[in-house]
C-alpha cells in the first residue's frame, strides 16, 4: 500500500508484465499485442517529470491489457493497481523502456518447420497439375470482404461531423478509418436531431484515449456494461453524466 493508502503504484504491474510476457503474447492477437507495444513506447517516451503525461500513458497500457483472459495473472492484477495512487516516478518510464524490448522479443514467434519435400507447385495430398480442394479453414471471398462490425454502426462523414461541430471535429471524438467512404464519426456521440457532440462523450473519450485507440473506446460505448446494466451509448441522456464518467473512470483506474 502506498503512502496515500489507495493501492500499489504502477511499477509492480509493469514488473508483472515483464514476468509474464510470453503468456501475454500467446493470449493477445497480433493487433492487440502491437497496441500494447505502442502504449508501452508512449510510456517510455513520456517525460518522467510530467506526471499527468505519465499517468495518461499508464492508462493506455492498462486499457491495452484488458483483452487478456480474466484468469491471467496480469489481467487479475489490473483492478488492484490504482494509477492515480502515488505519483509515478522515473522508475516507471525506465521500466516501460525495458518492457518494450522484452515484449518485442516475445513477439518474434518461431516459424513452422518447412513442409516435406514435394514436387514444386503441389501441396500434400494432391497430384501435379491439380488444384487442391479448399478446406474449412480457408477464408471464403465473402469472409474476406466481411465488413468491420463497428463500421456498420450509424456514423457521420467528416463533412457531416465538421458541420455538426461548427469546425474541425475535436480529437476526442471516435473516428474510425473507412478507406472506401472516408473517416466515420460514430453518430451516438451527437444528440439526436442535431447539435454539437455530447460534452460527456468528450469527457469519457478522453479517459478512454479515443484519440489513439478509437476502436477500444467505441467498444466500451457500444458493448454491454455490467456496472451500468446496458451499453453506455444507449444511456446518453437517460443516465446522469457523472455515472457514465464514473463507469469509465472505474475501468481506467481500477477503483
Amino acid at each position: 500500500m502506498n503512502e496515500e493508502g489507495r493501492g500499489p503504484s504502477a511499477e509492480p504491474l509493469l514488473a508483472l508484465i515483464g514476468e509474464h510476457r510470453e503468456s501475454i503474447r500467446a493470449a493477445l492477437d497480433d493487433e492487440q499485442h502491437a497496441l500494447l507495444l505502442t502504449r508501452l513506447r508512449a510510456l517510455a517516451a513520456a517525460p518522467p517529470d510530467e506526471i499527468m503525461a505519465v499517468r495518461r500513458a499508464l492508462q493506455g497500457v492498462r486499457l491495452a491489457l484488458r483483452p487478456l483472459p480474466f484468469d491471467h495473472p496480469v489481467r487479475a492484477a489490473l483492478d488492484g493497481v490504482r494509477l492515480v495512487a502515488a505519483p509515478p516516478g522515473p522508475a516507471t518510464v525506465t521500466e516501460a523502456l525495458t518492457l518494450v524490448d522484452l515484449l518485442a522479443a516475445a513477439s518474434t514467434a518461431p516459424q513452422p518447420d518447412p513442409a516435406p519435400d514435394r514436387t514444386p507447385g503441389t501441396t500434400p495430398g494432391t497430384t501435379p497439375g491439380t488444384t487442391p480442394a479448399p478446406t474449412s479453414s480457408d477464408p471464403t471471398p465473402a469472409e474476406e470482404r466481411a465488413p468491420d462490425p463497428l463500421l456498420r454502426e450509424p456514423a457521420l462523414s467528416t463533412a457531416e461531423a465538421t458541420a455538426r461541430c461548427g469546425g474541425a471535429p475535436p480529437p476526442e471524438l471516435i473516428r474510425l478509418p473507412d478507406p472506401p467512404r472516408g473517416d466515420r464519426y460514430l453518430e451516438f456521440q451527437f444528440p439526436v436531431g442535431g447539435g454539437t457532440p455530447h460534452p460527456v462523450v468528450l469527457t469519457v473519450n478522453r479517459l478512454l484515449l479515443a484519440d489513439i485507440d478509437p476502436r477500444g473506446a467505441a467498444s466500451w460505448w457500444l458493448g454491454g456494461n455490467s456496472w451500468l446494466g446496458a451499453a453506455p451509448a444507449s444511456l446518453l441522456g437517460r443516465l446522469p453524466d457523472h455515472e457514465l464518467v464514473g463507469a469509465a473512470t472505474t475501468l481506467v483506474e481500477g477503483e
